[in-house]
């Protein structure tokens, strides 16, 4: 499969190698053009492109930048791709340590929607919830013990089932939880984030949470993300004494 990656962060520059691996051909793209990805290239087997160019490379393109940067991309990305190619959203809202306050957000939209409304395509969202540490290392075979699930979400089914192959393939139990609105159950402050849950454990924790976002949800969930941000921040400094 062709697998297009804007982002060679932690989850993108991951996803990347990971997938060459196991056999696909990944073109990869970040906003400073295909020279500053050489090293990259030459270390993961991906292939550097324009972020033009991975939007028109892939049967999935795979959107991994930090959240305030999806304005930045170019208006037109998606214009001529074909609606059959999966567009996967792996990012986070962070408005205390990076993207600063969205207001449609905090409203009560689904980062991932609102993702959909700047690039003028339907998204999946998935990968959002793995630390990139267990992404490298966390994939195990079908029936390991210790094999873990992934959650995605998304309104097109034939995407969706894309991502869940892909997912299946990197050692992981994928678990369609719902539509693109549902997304909040696998976001940062929520139980399945970063937590690296057997799929059982996982479908329950997902189930618990309900299927209406209410505003004492999305404050709640919202106080649990910046208290674990404000925990990971610590350990940094903590690190570095």
């Amino acid at each position: 499969m062709n697998i297009a990656i804007i982002g060679a962060g932690n989850i993108g520059g991951t996803l990347a190698g990971k997938l060459v691996q196991l056999g696909h051909k990944v073109f990869i793209a970040n906003s400073r053009g295909p020279a500053s990805l050489a090293a990259f290239a030459a270390t993961t087997g991906a292939v550097p492109v324009t972020v033009q160019e991975a939007a028109n490379s892939g049967d999935v393109v795979i959107i991994s930048i930090p959240f305030k940067a999806v304005p930045e991309l170019p208006k037109d990305l998606f214009k001529d791709v074909p609606a059959h190619v999966a567009i996967v959203d792996t990012g986070n809202y962070y408005p205390t340590i990076r993207d600063g306050i969205i207001q449609e957000v905090e409203d009560g939209l689904q980062d991932s929607e609102w993702v959909q409304q700047q690039i003028g395509r339907k998204v999946v969202k998935a990968f959002n919830s793995i630390a990139a540490n267990s992404l490298i290392n966390g994939g195990r075979p079908h029936g390991d013990k210790d094999r873990f699930a992934l959650s995605i979400a998304g309104d097109d089914k034939q995407a969706k089932a894309i991502v869940m192959q892909l997912i299946d393939e990197l050692g992981f139990d994928p678990y369609d939880q719902g539509p693109l609105k549902h997304s909040w159950r696998q976001q940062g402050g929520t139980a399945v984030y970063c937590t690296d849950l057997k799929l059982a454990d996982m479908i329950a924790a997902i189930d618990a949470q309900g299927t209406e976002l209410t505003p004492e949800i999305h404050e709640r969930d919202a106080a649990a993300r910046d208290e674990r941000v404000a925990t990971y921040l610590k350990s940094l400094q903590d690190n570095q004494k």
